[in-house]
C-alpha cells in the first residue's frame, strides 16, 4: 500500500476561521495565490481581502463560508505542490465536507466557491437573526439517541455528533432555553454557541429545496466520492451523482455525523492530517484513539511535513 493510500486528510468547518488565514502560504507561493484568484472570480468576492485583513464579512455566514474553503484549498495546494503531501481519502466537518470533495476532485473549487456561498446566505435567509440558537452538550458517555430522548417534544435537534463528550445541539431560541433546563439538571456542561442561525436542524429544511436547485447547475465527478466521507450518512460517498447530491442537500438539516466519519477513516488511513485555520477536528479525534497531524500555518507545516 503506497503512502498516499494510507492517508486521510480533514478539513475544519465554519467557526474554524480566523483573520489572516492562509495569509502566510498565499504571500509566499503561486499555488496558493492561485486558489484565491480562481474562487474570488468564480463567486464575485475578493476573497483574500475578507479573510486577511479587518473585515467583519468573514464572521457573517454567507462570506465565511467562501473563505473558509478557499483558505483551506491553498494551503493544501502548497501541501501538495511544495512538500509532497499526498492522500487516498478525505473527510470534512459539515462546510468543510465541501472543502474535501474538492480536494479530491469531486467538485471544482469555483464551482464549489460559489455554492458555498449560496449555500450560506440560504442558511442565514432560513431564520431570522436572533430567533435560532445553538447549544455545545459536553460530558463523558454522551449517547445520540439518549440526547435526543431527553429533547424530544421540543424544536430542537442534534446539530453535530462531534465526539463521546461533545454534542452540539440546535433549534428555536425558546426551544434551546428548556433545553438547558433539561440538560443541565442531568448534570451536563453547556456552552452556547455565536452563531447566527440554527444550523443543522428542523429549521434548515425550507431552503433545501433551493439549494438543490444550486447544487443542480454544479458539476459532480462521482467517480472518486467513494474516497471522501460523507456527514449526512457517516459513511463514504456513493459513486452516483444522484446520491452525492442527496447526501449534501440533507446535509443542511442532518446531523453531521462526525464520529461515524472518524471512524470510517480511521479504519482506512493511518496517517490523519488535519489543513485548515484552526485544528478542532485533531481534538475529536484524540476520544477516538486517533492521533491527528494539524497543519494551520507555514511554520507548522514545515515543521510537521518535513520530518
Amino acid at each position: 500500500m503506497s503512502e498516499a493510500e494510507k492517508t486521510a486528510v480533514v478539513f475544519p468547518g465554519q467557526g474554524s476561521q480566523r483573520p489572516g488565514m492562509a495569509r502566510d502560504f498565499h504571500a509566499e507561493f503561486e499555488v496558493a495565490r492561485g486558489a484565491f484568484a480562481e474562487a474570488s472570480e468564480a463567486c464575485g468576492l475578493d476573497l483574500a481581502a475578507i479573510s486577511f485583513g479587518d473585515d467583519e464579512r468573514l464572521n457573517l455566514t454567507e462570506y465565511t463560508q467562501p473563505c473558509i474553503l478557499t483558505a483551506e484549498i491553498a494551503m493544501l495546494a502548497v501541501l501538495r505542490s511544495e512538500m509532497g503531501l499526498e492522500a487516498h481519502w478525505y473527510g470534512g466537518h459539515s462546510l468543510g465536507e465541501y472543502t474535501a470533495l474538492v480536494a479530491c476532485g469531486v467538485l471544482g473549487l469555483g464551482d464549489a466557491a460559489r455554492l458555498v456561498r449560496r449555500r450560506g446566505a440560504l442558511m442565514q435567509q432560513a431564520v431570522p437573526a436572533g430567533e435560532g440558537a445553538m447549544l455545545a452538550v459536553i460530558g463523558r458517555g454522551l449517547d445520540l439517541e439518549e440526547l435526543r430522548a431527553a429533547l424530544e417534544g421540543l424544536e430542537v435537534d442534534a446539530a453535530n455528533h462531534n465526539s463521546a463528550s461533545q454534542i452540539v445541539v440546535s433549534g428555536s431560541a425558546a426551544g434551546i432555553d428548556k433545553a438547558k433546563e433539561r440538560l443541565a439538571a442531568k448534570g451536563r456542561r453547556l456552552i452556547s454557541l455565536n452563531v447566527s442561525a440554527p444550523f443543522h436542524s428542523r429549521f434548515m429544511r425550507a431552503v433545501e429545496p433551493m439549494f438543490a436547485e444550486a447544487l443542480a447547475a454544479v458539476t459532480i465527478d462521482a467517480t472518486r466520492a467513494p474516497h471522501v466521507a460523507a456527514n449526512y450518512t457517516g459513511r463514504f460517498h456513493a459513486a452516483e451523482v444522484g446520491a452525492v447530491r442527496e447526501a449534501l442537500v440533507k446535509q443542511i438539516s442532518g446531523t453531521v455525523r462526525w464520529v461515524d466519519d472518524m471512524r470510517a477513516l480511521a479504519e482506512r488511513a493511518s496517517r490523519i492530517v488535519e489543513v485548515g485555520p484552526g485544528k478542532p477536528l485533531s481534538g475529536f479525534f484524540k476520544e477516538v484513539g486517533v492521533t491527528v497531524e494539524a497543519i494551520t500555518d507555514m511554520e507548522g507545516a514545515r515543521e510537521g511535513l518535513r520530518k
